[in-house]
C-alpha cells in the first residue's frame, strides 16, 4: 500500500477501507455467535458439511503422534491445492487448548497440516475468557466436535504456581489461574521440580472450567455435539497420551 507523506493515498484508501468493511462484517458475524452466551443461537445442525466425530478426531491425533514420535512424520495437507481450497473457509476437525511454550507445537506433535487444527496457545494451558470465546467459536460456528486441553511436562507456567512465589507484572494472573486445580501439597515454596500430578491436575482443572465457565461450550457436550478431553505430552519422547 502506497503512502505519501505517511499517508496512504486515496486510491489505495478505498480499497483499504472497502477490506476493512468485509472485514468488520466478518467480525460483527463471529460477534453474532461470541457476543453472549445467554442469547447465543447454537445451529441446530453442525455446519460442517463433512464433520467429524470426536472418537474419528481423537483417532487422527493419536495417528499422527504416532508418526512423530516414531518419526515418520508425512506432513499432510500442506500442499499448494490445500492452502488455497482453505481460502474461503475452514471446517478444523478438532481444537487444540495448548501451552505456548515453544516445544509443543501442536501441528506438528500430531503430524497435521494446514486447517486441521484450531489451535489456542496461552501459557499453562488456561481457560480464560479469551481462549473459552475462541474455542466457542470453532464448536459453535465451525462444528469441530473436539476439544483437547494439552498440557506437557516441565511446564513454567504450573511450576510458577506450584513454587507459590510472587510473579513480575503480569505473570501472576496465570499462576493465579492455575493454583485453584492444585491441591495443598503441590502449593510449595521450595522450588523443587513440579511433579507429572500437578500438571496433569492442572489439565483436568482447566478442562473442568471450559465446560463449567461456557453455557456454549456445556450446551454442545450436553447435546452430544462436543466432547472436552485432556492430554499430556512428554517433552522428551514426543508421546502425547489422551487422559479420558
Amino acid at each position: 500500500m502506497s503512502r505519501i507523506n505517511g499517508f496512504i493515498g486515496r486510491r489505495n484508501f478505498l480499497k483499504f477501507a472497502g477490506l476493512t468493511t468485509l472485514s468488520m462484517s466478518g467480525i460483527t458475524a463471529c460477534n453474532s455467535i461470541m457476543t453472549n452466551s445467554r442469547t447465543i443461537t447454537i445451529p441446530t445442525t453442525n455446519p460442517n458439511p463433512n464433520p467429524v466425530s470426536a472418537e474419528e478426531a481423537i483417532r487422527r491425533l493419536e495417528t499422527g503422534n504416532r508418526r512423530f514420535y516414531n518419526q515418520n512424520r508425512q506432513y499432510p495437507n500442506q500442499s499448494k491445492r490445500r492452502l488455497q481450497s482453505l481460502s474461503r473457509t475452514q471446517y478444523p476437525y478438532a481444537a487444540i487448548l495448548g501451552c505456548a511454550d515453544s516445544r509443543v507445537p501442536p501441528e506438528l506433535i500430531f503430524d497435521q497440516g494446514l486447517g486441521d487444527l484450531f489451535v489456542v496457545r496461552v501459557a499453562g494451558n488456561v481457560a480464560s475468557n479469551m481462549t473459552i470465546g475462541s474455542l466457542e467459536y470453532t464448536a459453535a460456528a465451525l462444528g469441530t466436535q473436539l476439544i483437547v486441553v494439552l498440557g506437557h511436562k516441565k511446564c513454567g507456567a504450573v511450576a510458577a504456581a506450584v513454587n507459590n512465589q510472587p510473579n513480575p507484572g503480569r505473570m501472576g494472573f496465570i499462576a493465579d489461574n492455575i493454583k485453584p486445580g492444585l491441591n495443598q501439597n503441590q502449593l510449595q515454596n521450595n522450588g523443587l521440580e513440579i511433579s507429572e500430578n500437578a500438571i496433569i491436575n492442572n489439565i483436568q482443572y482447566q478442562t473442568e472450567r471450559l465446560f463449567k465457565n461456557s453455557n456454549i461450550l456445556g450446551q454442545l457436550v450436553s447435546n452430544g455435539r462436543l466432547r472436552i478431553i485432556g492430554a499430556f505430552y512428554d517433552t522428551e519422547t514426543g508421546r502425547v497420551q489422551f487422559l479420558n
